[in-house]
């Protein structure tokens, strides 16, 4: 895959201007500013008293510690203190909206996290009988139930526990139908569209098969014409990985044909689901030709992303691969469900199994209660208002800000810098968002388009909301469009200023000194 070679400035280039008012606490008004926990502990203090213990036995085999671990201490209210305003510094969901593209960052609704905390859920434990976690595998099975149906598939393996490992899963089932055909020596060469997700590259890698990129046209979708180039000696084609929706927030009208051109040239059809929230309830992959796809249950069905995972990527698998699905997966006979841990006979040349256990229940209990609440109608209104509320953002914004391609677009809105004067990147307009009170977009992805801002309102958001946001970023545009060189050193108002980015990746300070050291240094 292509690697960004734009090249950009990752320091701060206008004069470093400080903020008019200055406080002898260094707080902004109610944000307080907060030292590291070493600057403000101590270790002669402590928020828990334990009296030492008695009639221990020492089992260290005499390499007790000698001296104080050196640890700083806090007391209660100084611990609290301490999280809180460090919470205070970060941006979330419930602070406002996460433009993050490609990404999904929704609102996770409360009645979600009440179930997954229910009895019955949070406390079981994957090595039970299976005699006692009834009612949690007949929440597996009506989850898988729900993903084939709205993927029109017949199968689905549910242990994958994330998009990237959903994708391994996928192209595994894929190696798994060629060794049965007896052509994995021969059919060894993927094809990958430029806008694809840098782990579908990766993982085609990872599983033995070598990369052929697809490129763009001038629409931001597959390029037919280069695609049919590749397939005059398909002899040696296993598949493409292509995300439907793309990357560059579109739907590739194309699809049907790019399925039986692959098809015809002996191929599999995998599709990366990350984007499968702009089309749920209103296309079902199945009847697109696809054979394999992972769902991102922490992007389509709100379950928590990042930091607040794990996440979870259940894949979808055709008839033509539905036998190669790993283990486990759950049955039901006469009412009662069971893992099947092993296969034999049919299915014998499935590969294996992708985890230890059967996936994220966690995760599992908050899908199945987002898609029970909403309704199979919900669902698709959930897809038709992120589309409505992307193509609401893409018309505000377009007004000054460069669309990467014309139309309208599908979930997320993609625009390039070209509207920008010289000299202001990307990364500035990024930076000054942080002083309206807002997360930065996806910045530079994807690849196709030159200093790209890749924007994701999802449908949660209001249209109040999105106005509110589309002024804020409409009067940076401005400003970037007028080579205003105050962008340049944003964020003024961020709890820090601007760090040289390189310098941070390459020379990170990861361990703390105590400052007459480091001033000895």
């Amino acid at each position: 895959m292509s690697m960004n070679s734009q090249g950009r400035p990752t320091s701060p280039s206008a004069p470093s201007a400080q903020p008019a008012i200055q406080t002898v606490s260094g707080s902004r008004g109610l944000q307080q500013r907060e030292d590291l926990i070493f600057e403000t502990g101590s270790t002669t203090k402590t928020g828990v008293d334990l009296p030492a213990p008695k009639g221990g036995m020492d089992r260290l085999g005499g390499v007790t510690r000698k001296k104080s671990v050196g640890l700083p201490g806090l007391s209660e209210p100084e611990a609290v203190r301490h999280y809180v305003r460090l919470s205070q510094q970060n941006y979330a969901i419930d602070l406002g909206l996460f433009p993050l593209g490609s990404c999904t960052m929704k609102h996770n609704p409360r009645l979600n996290e009440k179930v997954a905390r229910m009895p019955g859920f949070a406390d079981i434990h994957p090595l039970q009988p299976q005699s006692t976690v009834q009612g949690a595998l007949e929440l597996i099975d009506q989850l898988a139930t729900w993903l084939k149906t709205l993927t029109g598939m017949p199968a689905v393996a549910m242990s994958p526990k994330a998009g990237a490992h959903g994708e391994f899963c996928g192209m595994m089932a894929i190696r798994g139908a060629l060794i049965a055909r007896g052509e994995i020596e021969t059919r060894t060469r993927v094809l990958v569209p430029a806008s694809a997700h840098g782990t579908n590259p990766a993982t085609a890698v990872q599983c033995g098969f070598t990369v052929d990129e697809i490129k763009a046209d001038a629409r931001g979708r597959v390029d037919m014409e280069d695609l049919k180039s590749k397939l005059v000696d398909s002899s040696d084609i296993a598949g493409i990985m292509l995300t439907n929706p793309n990357t560059c927030g579109l739907f590739e009208t194309d699809i049907r044909e790019i399925a039986d051109l692959i098809h015809e040239a002996g191929g599999y059809f995998y599709c990366d689901g990350a984007n499968f929230n702009a089309i749920v309830g209103r296309v079902r992959p199945g009847d697109l030709g696809v054979d394999a796809m992972h769902i991102n249950l922490h992007k389509t069905f709100s379950t928590p992303h990042g930091g607040g995972g794990p996440g979870a990527g259940p894949t979808v698998l055709s008839e033509a691969l539905a036998d190669f699905a790993p283990v486990p997966f759950v049955v039901e006979e006469d009412g009662v469900f069971h893992l099947v841990e092993q296969r034999s006979g049919e299915g014998s040349e499935a590969f294996g199994r992708l985890c230890a256990f059967h996936g994220q229940m966690g995760m599992f209990t908050r899908a199945l209660t987002y898609m029970l609440s909403h309704g199979a109608d919900g669902l698709k209104q959930a897809a038709e208002d992120a589309v409505l509320n992307a193509n609401y953002l893409q018309s505000r914004l377009k007004k000054v800000m460069t669309p990467a391609f014309d139309g309208y677009c599908m979930h997320e809105a993609l625009f390039s810098d070209a509207f920008t004067a010289e000299g202001i990147e990307t990364l500035d307009i990024a930076k000054a968002m942080i002083d309206e009170g807002y997360h930065p977009m996806t910045m530079y992805f994807p690849l196709v388009v030159h200093g790209a801002m890749l924007i994701e309102p999802t449908e949660t958001e209001s249209k109040a909301e999105l106005d509110r946001f589309c002024e804020s970023l409409l009067s940076i545009a401005e400003k970037a469009k007028a080579g205003d060189e105050s962008l340049k050193a944003a964020p003024y108002l961020a709890p820090k200023r601007r760090l040289d980015e390189t310098q941070a990746a390459r020379k990170p300070e990861l361990r703390w000194s105590e400052p007459d050291k480091i001033a000895a240094e």
